[in-house]
């Protein structure tokens, strides 16, 4: 990759570069695990930028080695007001290993996707350095990794639950979720001579207290881990109160016992404004990888460098996912100028040829879409907006998003504007809306690559249930509309299906019938993910506890390595199917 990248331009990552900017020292020093690409997708990145926006002083140590001397960690000295820390943009135990706990060969955020430059845990074993060396230093805890362990959680790896990371790390403080507000405020408030131990009430920020809260009547008390680990059913209780509250727009405190403390999560800021998420994509990223990597590719970066994200939040809440529960159930959109802004950005970039990546965001199509009457929205707790049924209260016209798309169609120099984001064809129902078939032709015409990806997930009602998916038969509507769309304008493309073996109330019989349900419909599934259980979401807690918290039902889990890799087995080939279909007619 060719490039004329200067330093300058970057947060500073060494000691010299500091020395060029004229530092002394650092107001804020953030440890990632990925590698630094100041890109508006990258974490560490977004964070550092909004720092530096609001006058501090901001370094990257990406990637610190935790094997050797330590010396990553003391190369830049002390931060005045604090150090971060973060796993980067996946957990890091999710990134280094497969659903049957197999070690990854490669790590598509470090340079050339080489493996072991993370820890494992990297959120807990960079603290816990960090606090041997500097105990005097705040610390702060963030990211995708830090968010989804802030309770007491099951942790797949270890087969146990784990206490909040807070407890283990040792930090002062954590930012959960998308944490740009929260940052901010953290930063001010040390800034001004607050003491770390004295910042309780910060929204989206959790931090560990000695004080007794459990006699206040207006927090969400849960179970403590002991509790948890005697009574499988205490943890689902705790996980149903979780996810309840993170699901109100007026959420409440919960506080969390273990041995004579408490960790307490104080409810997340109201959803961001569209002036906020602008403000946050027009901070000045040069969209590359820091210069100390030239030469070298870092595979994440390569899938995404011209990509365009539009939106944040999902209120799919789907069961097995951990969107929601870190970006929120409410929907966060960007205006159309600053989204065309920043494809003006992109086409500067080297070796940009006219195609976008993909023109979305978690969902692809839920651009703009909201409640028709917050009043309504106020009051519920639901997980879902769309499951078991869209919510008579949810706008799911695609009116804004198909403007979008033919905005973006008209811009000089771009020659296509690919969606590579999952579609949910669930809000399509059955294509009744007549501006929502539009937006289907125009995807299906003009921002595909000659295959729509989409995630049934599976094709049994019993399974999909336990997913929170909607009915097979949706897809089977949206299969013929497909194929009407490309019959009208004589495209030969494919609708390619995702799916999960292994999942919460998967048996064997219902992969069989799913199997048969393809050759039926004339696809050869291609695309599988064996089920892997990650902290904070619904089909991770049924995993460990085998009951449903919302139903208090007993829940088949498949977790031998053996049968995961039978269910798996169905996907591929031909043969494999028709022999499998032979061989275990009397399997579950």
């Amino acid at each position: 990759m060719k490039s004329s990248r200067n330093s300058s331009n970057f947060l500073p990552t060494s000691k010299k570069e500091m020395d060029a900017l004229g530092w002394d020292k650092a107001d804020i020093i953030l440890f990632t695990g990925d590698a630094y690409v100041d890109h508006p997708s990258f974490g560490a990145a977004v964070i550092g930028r909004i720092l530096e926006k609001e006058g501090y002083k901001v370094a990257v140590v990406p990637q610190p080695n935790w094997r050797d001397d330590l010396r990553d960690f003391k190369k830049l000295g002390t931060p005045r007001l604090f150090f971060a820390v973060t796993s980067g943009s996946m957990d890091s135990m999710v990134n280094h290993y497969t659903a049957n706990k197999r070690l990854r060969s490669n790590d598509a955020y470090t340079p050339n996707g080489k493996s072991g430059y993370r820890p494992d845990y990297a959120v807990k074993t960079y603290s816990k350095i960090l606090k041997q060396l500097f105990p005097e230093v705040p610390l702060v805890l963030g990211g995708v990794e830090a968010s989804l362990r802030r309770f007491t959680h099951y942790d797949y790896w270890a087969n146990k639950l784990f206490p909040s990371i807070l407890v283990e790390s040792g930090a002062d403080i954590l930012v959960y979720g998308m944490g740009e507000k929260a940052i901010i405020e953290v930063a001010h408030r040390i800034s001004k001579g607050q003491y770390i131990k004295e910042i309780n009430d910060i929204p989206q920020t959790a931090f560990v207290d000695t004080y007794n809260y459990s006699y206040d009547s207006e927090l969400v008390k849960l179970n403590s881990l002991d509790q948890c680990v005697k009574d499988k059913v205490m943890f689902g209780e705790n996980f149903r109160k979780i996810e309840e509250e993170s699901n109100k727009i007026n959420a409440k405190r919960i506080v969390e016992p273990y041995k004579d403390q408490y960790v307490i999560v104080n409810p997340p800021f109201p959803p961001s404004t569209e002036t906020e998420m602008d403000s946050w994509w027009n901070l000045p990223f040069t969209r590359m990888p820091h210069p100390r990597y030239q030469g070298k590719e870092i595979p994440a970066w390569e899938m995404i460098k011209f990509s365009i994200n539009i939106h944040r939040g999902c209120f799919g809440g789907c069961s097995f996912c951990t969107i929601s529960a870190h970006q929120g159930k409410f929907v966060a959109s960007r205006s159309e100028n600053s989204i065309l802004n920043e494809i003006e950005q992109v086409k500067k970039m080297p070796d940009f040829k006219g195609y976008l990546s993909d023109l979305g965001g978690p969902s692809a199509n839920m651009y703009k879409m909201k409640g028709k009457d917050i009043s309504i929205c106020k009051k519920c707790k639901k997980p879902s907006c769309i499951f078991p049924k869209i919510c008579s209260n949810l706008n799911t016209n695609h009116k804004d998003l198909l403007d979008l798309y033919r905005l973006v169609n008209n811009i000089p120099g771009i020659k296509k504007a690919f969606v590579g984001s999952g579609v949910r064809y669930d809000l399509f129902g059955d294509f009744s809306n007549k501006t929502n078939r539009e937006y289907f032709e125009e995807l299906v015409v003009n921002h595909i690559s000659g295959r729509l990806k989409v995630a049934p997930e599976h094709t049994e009602d019993e399974v999909l249930k336990e997913m929170r998916k909607p009915t097979f038969q949706l897809f089977k509507i949206l299969k013929q509309r497909f194929d009407s769309i490309n019959r009208k304008h004589s495209l030969n493309q494919q609708l390619i299906p995702y799916f999960i073996s292994s999942h919460p109330g998967c048996k064997l019989h219902h992969m069989q019938n799913l199997a048969k349900e393809m050759r039926n419909i004339g696809i050869n599934p291609e695309q599988v993910q064996d089920f892997t259980p990650t902290p904070m979401t619904l089909a991770s807690t049924i995993f460990y506890t085998g009951v449903n918290p919302y139903t208090a039902k007993s829940v088949y889990v498949a977790k031998s390595k053996e049968e995961k890799i039978k269910q798996k087995s169905y996907f591929f080939g031909k043969d494999n199917i028709n022999n499998r279909l032979q061989g275990n007619k009397g399997s579950r």
